[in-house]
């Protein structure tokens, strides 16, 4: 797996994250405390605060037992990477982690994760979760390695004030790709101090830049990353060179961010608390939590309602089904070395019941996954945005569930960082992501688009 390269080289950074938690780790500590891993930062402080409120329920409910909360300060594929890190020991392995679906069938694979059928199957909310929502934490065996917390979508914000003063329409919605491309160069004549788009294209931004960027343009097209039918990866295909060519567009032609904010590791964050709260920025593509950091905490941003507007992405050329997106989600996984995985689960089953999910799905803009959530009043009521990020659960797609999906995304990012700094020409990247794509899964796995 990709991120277990830098486990031989990186024992003092295995050492600092065992600092962070009293307890050290699964193998290390009595079965009386339970290790939590899990992602913290500016942007995203609703984990934090739903780790801390279902510490103290568990604590509370639970005499004797102490949870130990591991909070990583990090974006994702530094996370990713510290994680698996603390994984690569026994004995600084969590018992509770905080599991990006796309990991879960690697992690699993590699021996981190623990099956959890049984728990789940003896624990009575099980029923709240419907198919869909339990197959995000499968593995490749068919069992069960995590419960899902929420799911999510994406499309473009952009800022009305912004278009009005650009003389583009505030009820936007584009058509094709162009519209796209239109819009950001009007903004870039009209409001020479702006940004007109951002869309992830930099090594450093991980799976924003494959998710939220490529693979949003790429789900567009008439072409796929993988064959689902044929169990096989997909190479040269012209849906593949027509995103990298939108990327190389606006990159070439300054309607993106500079390189120095697009190529660094903090660029989602300051996307959603600087650029477009400051009115740096006129559209975004991004995912459907970003309202949950406008609403509550730190960077609140009471006037994001009246600023922003949501639009569909629409398909490349506004072929059916006109629109295209994109879904993940995490989830909560036990440890493979967890000292107690009974008491690891009873943890997960505090943080993600029914009263913890609403709070969690509402603050952080998640699309519910529990049934008895997702037709909750309370959360229908509390975010504008949930109806619309809703609506595009119809026209989206997932990422491959496949093992050898991060290192092929690396790969992308790989190729999308050198369109965006003028490196390769999109055929160029696309040839050469076609070349590492078969280093990877080898030549019977892949086969040639159309």
């Amino acid at each position: 797996m990709r991120l277990q390269t830098a486990i031989a080289s990186s024992g003092v950074v295995v050492l600092a994250l065992a600092a962070c938690s009293s307890g050290g780790g699964g193998s290390e500590q009595d079965d009386s405390t339970i290790t939590v891993a899990y992602q913290k930062t500016a942007q995203f402080v609703q984990l934090d605060d739903l780790m801390q409120k279902a510490k103290s329920e568990y604590e509370a409910a639970n005499e004797g037992m102490t949870v130990d909360l591991v909070a990583i300060e990090a974006e994702q594929d530094q996370y990713f990477t510290k994680l698996a890190l603390m994984n690569g020991s026994p004995d600084t392995a969590p018992d509770v982690i905080y599991e990006d679906t796309f990991q879960i069938r690697s992690d699993a694979a590699a021996g981190y994760l623990l099956p959890i059928d049984e728990y789940v199957e003896a624990w009575e909310d099980w029923e709240q979760f419907p198919d869909t929502a339990r197959e995000a934490g499968l593995g490749d065996d068919g069992k069960v390695y995590g419960v899902s917390m929420g799911t999510d979508t994406r499309g473009i914000y952009y800022n009305k004030d912004l278009f009005a003063q650009a003389g583009l329409p505030t009820d936007w919605q584009p058509e094709t790709w162009d519209d796209i491309l239109e819009a950001a160069r009007t903004v870039k004549a009209e409001l020479p101090g702006v940004t007109p788009l951002n869309v992830y294209a930099g090594k450093a931004a991980g799976e924003a830049t494959t998710m939220q960027g490529f693979e949003m343009l790429l789900y567009g097209t008439d072409d796929e990353l993988y064959d689902a039918d044929s169990q096989k990866w997909v190479t040269g295909s012209q849906g593949f060179v027509d995103s990298l060519a939108f990327l190389e567009t606006i990159y070439s032609e300054g309607l993106a961010p500079s390189l120095d904010i697009a190529l660094d590791a903090s660029v989602g964050a300051r996307v959603a608390t600087e650029l477009l709260p400051q009115g740096k920025l006129a559209m975004a593509v991004d995912g459907s939590w970003l309202p949950g950091g406008w609403i509550t905490g730190d960077n609140a941003w009471p006037e994001w309602e009246q600023t922003l507007g949501m639009a569909a992405m629409p398909t490349q050329e506004g072929q059916d089904p006109g629109f295209t997106s994109m879904s993940g989600g995490w989830t909560l996984a036990v440890g493979a070395n967890a000292g107690d995985p009974q008491a690891a689960f009873d943890f997960i089953a505090t943080a993600l019941n029914r009263e913890n999910s609403l709070k969690y799905d509402t603050e952080n803009s998640q699309i519910a996954v529990r049934t008895d959530v997702a037709e909750d009043p309370e959360y229908l009521g509390y975010n504008p945005s949930f109806e619309f990020f809703s609506s595009l659960v119809e026209y989206t797609h997932f990422r491959p569930a496949t093992p050898d999906y991060s290192q092929i995304s690396s790969n992308i990012q790989v190729a999308a960082e050198s369109v965006a700094t003028g490196q390769a020409s999109a055929e160029e990247a696309a040839a050469a992501y076609d070349e590492g794509l078969v280093s990877i899964v080898g030549d019977d796995n892949t086969q040639a688009a159309g």
